[in-house]
């Protein structure tokens, strides 16, 4: 049996927890500790038992509590090289990481405790971002929540997964009139900034497959986008290629998602 929960996903801070009765592991560390030590806590999970973080990028609402995390239960750290370097510098985690990371190769498979998973790069404006592949004792999860354009990779690795937890990010038009300035608007549209919702949308279309079984809408933007605008483009766009019944959600920011269970 395995448990799926977003513990918060969006510009406000991102983590995810990927577990069984023996071993288990975070995506990112985002918000703080006593939030995610209460959302776990909730489901029976207890932060200190998590064996293992893959990271995606060192942006601040992906790292926040990565320091004080290792600080606290010193657990392995997966990263790349690049990714590391960046992380001995950064405010949030200099200092507090030694001994606990081990790099990873963007395309290569690394294994801990029986869970084997691929980093792979992804487009945007940090300095090594990737999303992840991860097989978790058969049950096969790509994540990929910061990316400001499909490439073959993200299709390839989404069409390897039984669950995509996927960005959906904007809606073009709710952009282009909302309250950000230009500069930033432009930087949230280019390529090394985020998925608007057809862009998602396609995605899907292209790595929907017979054994996808669920897609997780993540980092909903609160002020470019809506719940129901992102899940109304990805179940379009599922429908469109024959995925009625795969299930869809759109992860809340703010709050913990509900546990969902594999068997």
């Amino acid at each position: 049996m395995v448990k799926f929960i977003s513990l918060s996903s969006g510009s406000n801070g991102n983590c995810y927890y990927i577990g069984s009765d023996n071993v288990s592991l975070l995506i990112d560390l985002g918000i703080g500790g006593r939030t995610i030590n209460r959302r776990l806590n909730a489901h029976d999970i207890s932060l200190s038992k998590v064996d293992m973080v893959l990271v995606t990028h060192e942006h601040m609402d992906h790292i926040r509590y990565l320091g004080g995390f290792t600080q606290r239960y010193h657990k392995v750290v997966f990263v790349t090289e690049a990714l590391h370097k960046v992380l001995e510098r950064h405010f949030c985690t200099a200092g507090k990481l030694d001994g606990c990371v081990k790099e990873t190769r963007p395309g290569e498979v690394t294994e801990c405790m029986g869970v084997k998973f691929i980093p792979f790069s992804v487009p945007h404006d940090a300095r090594d971002t990737v999303g992840y592949y991860i097989d978790f004792f058969g049950h096969t999860f790509t994540f990929v929540t910061d990316v400001g354009k499909v490439t073959d990779d993200v299709v390839k690795y989404c069409r390897m997964a039984s669950h995509l937890i996927v960005e959906s990010n904007y809606d073009p038009g709710m952009l282009v009139t909302g309250p950000y300035t230009p500069e930033l608007k432009k930087r949230i549209a280019e390529e090394h900034g985020h998925l608007s919702n057809e862009q998602t949308a396609d995605l899907l279309r292209r790595s929907c497959h017979e054994g996808l079984k669920s897609v997780f809408l993540c980092h909903l933007s609160a002020n470019n986008n809506t719940p129901s605008l992102a899940f109304e483009s990805a179940r379009a766009a599922l429908n469109s290629v024959g995925g009625e019944e795969i299930t869809l959600y759109a992860l809340p920011r703010r709050e913990a998602s509900p546990l969902f269970i594999y068997d």
